[in-house]
């Protein structure tokens, strides 16, 4: 019986090795599929944020970083990092709105 589980280990590798490789993969694969939405959110808001890129990178960045901290970044990164790049936007908008009213105002 143990020579059979022996032979059997052998072939397949040892369990702990195969362990070990299929969640190496499963991170490998976690790690592709965020890399990948990041990359396409960016690519989606940079047109709308050319002048703050540096802004843009830090909110992905900041979002990446809270979907890390859960148990599934990879479900929970695309609407944090959408949530993030949101408020940038908005952010802009507000700026922008008050620069227009300073110009029409003028100096105080």
């Amino acid at each position: 019986m143990k020579l059979n589980e022996t032979n059997e280990n052998r072939r397949n590798g040892d369990p702990e090795t195969r362990f070990k490789n299929t969640c190496l993969a499963a991170c490998q694969k976690i790690l592709a599929q965020v890399a990948r939405v990041k990359a396409a959110i960016f690519a989606e808001s940079y047109q709308a944020l050319k002048s703050h890129e540096r802004l843009l990178r830090l909110a992905i960045n900041e979002a990446e970083a809270a979907a890390w901290q859960t148990m599934f970044p990879n479900l929970v990164f695309p609407t944090l990092a959408t949530e993030k790049v949101q408020e940038v936007i908005a952010w802009d908008a507000r700026q922008r709105s008050f620069r227009r009213k300073s110009e029409v105002f003028g100096p105080a």
